[in-house]
């Protein structure tokens, strides 16, 4: 007796199930966006990101082989900076150093950006929560398999 409702409300709900509507491939349209809205897009993903502590996202917007640098206020001496290369790297910097900063605030400013093909250069003034960085960033792009990445970030450009 079990066996046969059992049976019956199998056989109900799969017939339920059938007479829905019909799954549907989502559209996918073709980007619009000009590099430079792409670059800039990117950049706001990268910022949305750092504040909302979204290590999986920040993971697809950084190009397999990227750095980042902290050039500690004296970008002509090399010598003292905090290097961090490839994706694992810059995750864990992400996860130790900038998420435990409970950041309300990443924006960027006085952007100046030259695109070269498959590849481009951005300086910007950083605002992070109360603190701006005048002309404190440098970022490189390159569009990887026709998505723009983030290949490098320096940033504490700016001497003291």
């Amino acid at each position: 007796m079990r066996r046969t409702l059992f049976l019956v409300l199998l056989l109900l709900l799969v017939l339920v199930a059938a007479c829905g509507p019909a799954p549907t491939t989502p559209v996918i349209l073709p980007s619009v966006m000009s590099d430079r809205e792409a670059i800039l897009a990117l950049m706001a993903a990268e910022a949305e990101a750092a504040v909302n502590d979204d290590a999986g996202r920040l993971l697809e917007l950084w190009a397999a082989d990227a750095l980042i640098r902290d050039a500690n206020h004296t970008p002509d001496n090399p010598i003292d900076d905090h290097t961090w290369i490839g994706r694992d790297a810059i995750l864990s910097r992400y996860l130790t150093i900038i998420f435990p900063l409970h950041l309300t605030q990443l924006a960027r400013s006085d952007i100046d950006l030259t695109i070269e093909g498959k590849s481009a250069i951005l300086t910007a003034t950083t605002i992070i929560n109360e603190e701006t960085s005048p002309q404190g960033e440098q970022w490189t792009f390159a569009r990887i398999d026709g998505n723009w990445r983030i290949t490098s970030i320096i940033f504490n450009l700016e001497p003291r």
